[in-house]
């Protein structure tokens, strides 16, 4: 089926020691390009979150941005007043043996082990959430990808049931032109000439016959159309190969309008550019 390289996701989470929101926008791309914006704490997880984007995706260029905000009261500076008070009573017992102790700063009692503590952040616990998160916005993205893919799989469907009407339309005619073509010929020789040579008239009805003759081209539309819908049915990536086929329809409906010997054939090739072109500009799209 087909997936869109047009879409956005975002995602967040909430956590005692903070909030993070992963936003990703992806757009078409001939390959799978990926840009981070990461918290500078959160840089080294850069490769891995690239990996788990590969995994998922394979073409597209993402622009994934990673918002981080801690709680103030999570870090900072914390004084274990405990554990002053216990330095402060054994000094107490150390400077009633003394004559004469100096007074305790209480600069000095801070610097003293255990006394202020730094309160910090799990990282690795940060890391995890954010992947974590991640995975989840890129599950939101491949689900918008895939809602956006059936729309533009519809679309197409729509044109190559315009594509197989006109080439059914271009087989049907083609007798018709053939014998009209035919009596022409005779007319004209008939005006020129007070007799018609059979055998130089059926000549030249076989080398008109020859250069008009499209069946080849029918059948290679047909073969195309049949493989499109194959590529849409399939899984996986399939953009760059319906690309191609657009390239193989738009030859043979360019050699169709070379060899038209009638308005409804030209009609008809002209139609069938139009639904190409309708067609490639979409597929531009398709992953």
């Amino acid at each position: 089926m087909p997936h869109s390289m047009t879409a956005f996701a975002r995602a967040s989470l909430q956590q005692d020691w903070g909030t993070l929101v992963w936003e990703i926008r992806s757009v078409n791309h001939r390959y799978l390009e990926t840009q981070f914006r990461l918290p500078d704490t959160l840089r080294d997880t850069e490769m891995a979150l690239r990996e788990l984007a590969r995994k998922k995706l394979h073409r597209g260029k993402l622009d994934c941005t990673l918002q981080l905000t801690l709680h103030r009261e999570q870090t900072g500076v914390h004084v274990n007043l405990e554990q002053a008070r216990q330095y402060l009573e054994a000094a107490s017992a150390v400077a009633g043996l003394m004559p004469d102790p100096a007074p305790i700063s209480p600069l000095d009692i801070l610097n003293w082990p255990g006394v202020l503590e730094e309160r910090g952040i799990d990282s690795d616990q940060v890391k995890a959430a954010t992947r974590d998160l991640f995975e989840t916005a890129l599950s939101q993205l491949t689900d918008h990808r895939a809602r956006e893919g059936d729309r533009l799989g519809a679309f197409l469907r729509q044109r190559l049931d315009g594509i197989a009407a006109e080439v059914a339309r271009v087989r049907a005619v083609l007798p018709d032109i053939l014998a009209t073509q035919k009596q022409r010929l005779r007319d004209r020789i008939a005006e020129l000439c007070n007799t018609v040579d059979e055998e130089r008239l059926e000549q030249e009805i076989v080398y008109i016959a020859q250069k008009a003759d499209v069946d080849e081209e029918l059948d290679r539309l047909d073969t195309h159309l049949a493989e499109i819908h194959r590529a849409l049915d399939s899984e996986g990536a399939i953009g760059r190969r319906l690309d191609f086929l657009m390239q193989e329809l738009n030859r043979e409906a360019n050699t169709l309008s070379s060899k038209s010997l009638a308005t409804d054939t030209t009609q008809s090739a002209v139609e069938l550019k139009v639904l190409i072109e309708q067609m490639r500009e979409q597929i531009q799209n398709i992953e």
